[in-house]
């Protein structure tokens, strides 16, 4: 496990436009996001590639323009999730970034650009493991877990602007008002009370028709017990576990890793998630979609944004400001 400390700041040069889709970004904030602290201890996906940038979500401001670029222009404001997996050249804790024009998306005007820079990677999650993998359909009721956290008070107002009832666990009376007021329909709190046994009271023993798993161990086979027969079952993180009783009641499983596009070289399924940005920043726009920005730290106090986040007691989301 790789200590904290090993993020240091560092001076690099300025990246150069080399290719006629690329833009070059001054950046104004990255998101902090879980994926950056598992990279820190385990390392990245490139260890040939060393020394690497972190950070996944951006935001900032248009410099220049590749010959090809027809969407954008100097001086444009815009946000996106890409990058920050060690490969040379990518990373977000930083001053600039080059990101192919397909790849970014304008960045929601009600938006700071701290708190744009935390929607990208927890929007992309939720909405593909909603949307895409459990297919949530008006009238349905679903389960998130840990709603108060980066992709879960994100997946609350999604399932809710689907028209679904949401359930979801929180770990204290803090979070259980932040998911009320972002539209949980039924916070439990698990500490407290068993979420399956609340679930199946709720529900005269039949269980929910969705549940999304956003904290993984453990909570995945649990959660089984909690799904209707023939119901819809997401992880975003690798199930432990007994299967049996997803086996049982015949669940459809689905795994969501919005990494995939990027690690797989995939640029259709990248431009996909663009389109959910772009969709995202007029939800935001339009006042029916929230981001929680709990905290921000200035790009050279990194490290005290990883300390806080691997507490897991985190509310929302972290960003960096660049400066």
């Amino acid at each position: 496990m790789t200590a904290v400390d090993v993020l240091q700041l560092q001076e690099v040069p300025t990246p150069k436009i080399s290719q006629p889709h690329q833009v070059l970004l001054a950046l104004k904030a990255a998101g902090v996001n879980p994926i950056d602290t598992k990279i820190r201890k385990r390392g990245t996906f490139y260890p040939e590639q060393m020394p690497a940038i972190l950070g996944c979500d951006g935001a900032g401001i248009v410099e220049a323009v590749g010959a090809a670029v027809q969407d954008f222009r100097p001086g444009d404001e815009v946000y996106f999730c890409n990058g920050g997996l060690g490969k040379a050249g990518t990373g977000n804790y930083a001053e600039y970034a080059l990101i192919e024009a397909d790849y970014l998306a304008h960045k929601p005007k009600s938006l700071s650009f701290a708190e744009a820079a935390a929607v990208p990677l927890v929007l992309i999650t939720a909405w593909e493991a909603l949307y895409d993998r459990a297919r949530l359909q008006s009238g349905q009721s679903v389960l998130i877990h840990g709603g108060a956290g980066g992709v879960g008070h994100v997946a609350i107002q999604l399932a809710k602007l689907k028209g679904a009832k949401v359930y979801t666990t929180v770990g204290n009376s803090d979070k259980e008002r932040l998911v009320r007021q972002l539209g949980a329909d039924y916070p439990i709190l698990y500490k407290q009370t068993d979420f399956v046994s609340a679930i199946l009271q709720q529900t005269a023993g039949k269980g929910v028709d969705v549940a999304f798993d956003t904290v993984g161990g453990e909570t995945f086979g649990q959660t089984c017990r909690a799904v209707r027969v023939y119901g819809d079952m997401v992880t975003i993180l690798e199930p432990t576990g007994s299967w049996k009783e997803a086996r049982d009641r015949n669940l459809r499983i689905s795994l969501e890793l919005m990494l995939t596009p990027a690690l797989m070289g995939l640029p259709e399924a990248q431009k996909y998630q663009t389109e959910i940005l772009r969709q995202g920043a007029r939800l935001i726009d339009e006042k029916k979609l929230t981001i929680h920005l709990s905290q921000t730290f200035p790009l050279a106090a990194a490290i005290s944004a990883h300390q806080l986040l691997e507490t897991g007691s985190v509310t929302g989301k972290i960003a960096l400001i660049i400066d």
